[in-house]
């Protein structure tokens, strides 16, 4: 799809992408790319890694690839110190890196648990971390005149709750709390903006090969409010604006992509019978006698 978005929107950034080598994060990666930056990607596996690296090249788009695991810190410190020295600043962090998995919550060991949270969770708080002293206002880099941008992949699972999701439910709130926690402090102190998105069902990623079958998928678009599965370049879409200056006055934000998904339920009666429904009830009313109690009808 044609990209709303000014190609040159975020041209002269440097913008580090956790989990960017596949699935939304790719997406991410190469959108930014696009409208003119620079992307560093970090990731666990070195053939995803380069083969992202790759074909972000091949569209001409300035791309390194660094190995490093978001839950230990000297890899994140290590990752954070290599795109600077690769770039020469940093102005945009992407958190995509995630773990997820369906297990109900009494076959779920504290050991599960503790995996999704500290990928999630504590691997966001600690990109967040590393990479302050380059992203904030006056650091290496960047002027005195502003700060980066910091932005956290969520989810809408924890606004209500999720069948057999426990451990994501509790991760993302986590990282909900990071983003509002971050944007006041670091927006306070050093001019930089901290936001979040969070994705509906996504066509085409790993997420929804994973965890929702098309049997599944199937019966869940009867009660979509827009009737489909997203695109991830409806998410890439969402960040740019995020991280541009077209969102510069946006702080503290988890924007919801999901189509309005997270505000529906299944229909309980089919819209013919609310119809009809509704219909006898305002017959009730207009023939109901003025003065006399429904009581008494």
């Amino acid at each position: 799809m044609e990209s709303p978005f000014k190609a040159d929107i975020v041209k002269g950034k440097v913008a580090l992408i956790t989990g960017g080598g596949s699935g939304i994060g790719f997406e991410i990666s190469k959108q930014f790319g696009k409208h003119g930056a620079s992307i560093a990607i970090m990731g666990r596996r070195k053939s995803v890694l380069d083969s992202a690296v790759s074909t972000l090249q091949s569209l001409g788009i300035k791309a390194v690839g660094f190995e490093g695991d978001v839950r230990k810190q000297e890899e994140a410190k290590r990752v954070v110190e290599s795109t600077f020295k690769h770039f020469g600043r940093l102005d945009i962090l992407v958190n995509a890196a995630a773990g997820n998995f369906l297990v109900s919550a009494e076959d779920l060991s504290p050991n599960g648990f503790r995996t999704v949270m500290d990928i999630d969770s504590v691997g966001t708080f600690t990109m967040c971390h590393e990479a302050l002293k380059y992203l904030k206002k006056g650091g290496p880099g960047r002027s005195s005149s502003g700060g980066g941008s910091i932005l956290n992949i969520s989810a809408t699972l924890h606004y209500t709750s999720a069948w057999y999701q426990i451990h994501v439910s509790a991760a993302k709130a986590a990282v909900d709390g990071i983003t509002r926690n971050l944007a006041l402090e670091w927006g306070t102190d050093y001019d930089i903006r901290v936001n979040g998105i969070a994705p509906g069902p996504i066509g085409d990623t790993p997420g929804m090969s994973k965890l929702a079958p098309d049997e599944i998928n199937n019966k869940a678009r009867e009660y979509m409010p827009l009737y489909k599965l997203g695109e991830k370049w409806d998410i890439a879409m969402a960040a740019l604006y995020l991280v541009s200056d077209a969102g510069k006055y946006v702080n503290g934000t988890t924007l919801i992509v999901d189509g309005g998904l997270w505000l529906s339920r299944p229909r309980h009666l089919p819209k013919e019978a609310i119809n009809q429904l509704s219909r006898v009830m305002e017959k009730r009313s207009r023939d109901k006698p003025v003065g006399v109690p429904t009581s008494k009808l």
